[in-house]
């Protein structure tokens, strides 16, 4: 399997990117490939962020370029769902769809997809992941640069941890240097002298119950029954990726229930969902945007 790494070349995600790239892609699909002028001055961006914009926009599976052909970009499905219904990204859902996207994406945003669903450690240095990471591609035949590595992991926790928390002194309020990713409350520092991070569970309130059940209906991929166990546990499923704890999970199943989508079903020691109605992912996505606008 191909691993991509460093594709954005050290940028994160800065508020306000997102809409702009969407924005200009729906006003030309060729916006990145500088057809019709040069992208550096119709975004209004540098070069490396453009390339950086370019890889942000699909890592998050807002848009997609066909792989061979004309170069274009286009919104995916769920990219025109996310922008007709919340065009600058002010959702607390959106930005966990982004998220949930992102940390699916084991091609593109392999350092993601491993930070979410196969790196065990709860509290963890950089060198805790570079190593572990490294060992994982080389068990998958790859080989990769250990300087990529690390600027990957330095980007992932620029997305997870705002600057204020990681840098007080040197953020001034209006620079807008901030991930909105970084709301979702998904890592935390636990000792900023000795630059230990951890995995943090979301708080109370955050994670929409039509969120967690777009991705129990994503991952069940046609299924009616799933385990509660594989929800939590399962790689790309909702508890690996919000870092959800058994009790959190539990709850927000309770309220996916009382809205009559699922039966929660404990049987001698089994304990599975049970989908009970016909909704795919996207249309869970769309029931969050109208839940949320009545």
């Amino acid at each position: 399997m191909k691993f991509k790494f460093r594709a954005h070349d050290t940028f994160f995600i800065r508020k306000g990117w997102l809409n702009k790239g969407m924005r200009n892609v729906q006003d030309d699909p060729q916006v990145f490939m500088g057809v019709n002028g040069n992208p550096m001055d119709i975004l209004g961006i540098g070069a490396n962020m453009v390339k950086a914009l370019r890889y942000w926009l699909q890592a998050v599976g807002l848009t997609e370029e066909p792989p061979a052909g004309r170069k274009v970009q286009n919104f995916t499905n769920f990219g025109t769902v996310v922008y007709e219904n919340d065009p600058y990204f002010e959702e607390m859902g959106t930005l966990w769809l982004l998220h949930y996207k992102l940390a699916t994406n084991k091609t593109d945003a392999t350092a993601w997809y491993y930070f979410f669903n196969e790196f065990k450690l709860s509290e963890f240095t950089r060198d805790d992941f570079v190593v572990q990471l490294n060992n994982y591609i080389r068990i998958n035949d790859d080989e990769v640069s250990e300087r990529s590595l690390e600027d990957d992991y330095n980007c992932i926790i620029n997305t997870y941890v705002p600057r204020i928390k990681s840098n007080p002194e040197k953020v001034q309020p209006e620079s807008n240097i901030d991930c909105p990713l970084g709301e979702l409350g998904l890592i935390d520092i636990a000792n900023k002298k000795e630059k230990i991070y951890k995995k943090t569970t979301p708080k109370k309130d955050t994670l929409h119950p039509l969120i967690l059940l777009a991705v129990i209906v994503d991952q069940a991929a046609g299924q009616r029954e799933i385990k509660i166990s594989a929800i939590q546990n399962n790689t790309c499923n909702a508890g690996k990726v919000f870092n959800l704890d058994i009790i959190t999970l539990t709850n927000l199943l309770y309220k996916i229930e009382l809205m009559g989508y699922i039966k929660v079903v404990r049987t001698a020691g089994l304990d599975v969902v049970r989908i009970e109605r016909e909704v795919d992912f996207l249309e869970c996505v769309r029931e969050y945007y109208r839940a949320i606008n009545n």
